[in-house]
């Protein structure tokens, strides 16, 4: 089985983790060395997205393949890097935890990547990635890429509350 490079982690902001436990962020971003000397370059993860969309690239916790917190949604690569909006799984304990942690910005995201071209400065020591195939993103403990955040995070309560006041809202106004 070949070996993913792991590593690359992202920061995450609190603000983007709901109580549903959907949340989105930026799993890598462009042109940004990560701590290892990786820097992601714009497109290297077109192929891979094509190949493997966000159903086919797990939602790890700490790069364990043996446990899974939740799913992506969707990734996409924009200007800034690869944008990821992911659901936990909350019926698990450890889908639980994460959500948990990443409310209080305990966490980060890492990808789990193979590399399929890459050019590497032998001057600077600095890898940049062309292409790499994008098999999964973990939350981790510690970022390698400090650039990427969460960007938000939806909350069933405040979703239920807002539904709520419509309702009634629109109870109040048929009353009158």
């Amino acid at each position: 089985m070949p070996q993913l490079d792991s590593g690359t982690p992202i920061d995450l902001d609190v603000k983007s983790v709901a109580a549903d436990g959907s949340f989105w962020g930026y799993a890598s971003t462009f042109n940004v060395m990560d701590r290892g000397g990786d820097v992601a370059m714009p497109g290297a993860f077109t192929k891979s997205l094509t190949k493997y969309p966000a159903g086919k690239v797990k939602l790890l916790w700490q790069h364990d393949s043996s446990e899974p917190v939740g799913f992506w949604k969707s990734l996409t690569e924009d200007e800034h890097g690869l944008k990821a909006e992911g659901q936990l799984i909350l019926e698990t304990a450890r889908g639980r935890e994460a959500h948990a942690l990443l409310k209080a910005d305990q966490l980060a995201l890492s990808i789990g990547f193979r590399t399929i071209k890459d050019e590497v400065d032998r001057k600077s020591g600095v890898r940049r990635l062309h292409e790499v195939e994008l098999r999964e993103i973990s939350l981790v403990t510690f970022p390698m890429n400090e650039d990427a955040v969460i960007g938000g995070v939806k909350s069933t309560t405040n979703s239920f509350r807002a539904l709520v006041e419509a309702i009634n809202s629109a109870r109040a106004n048929f009353k009158e």
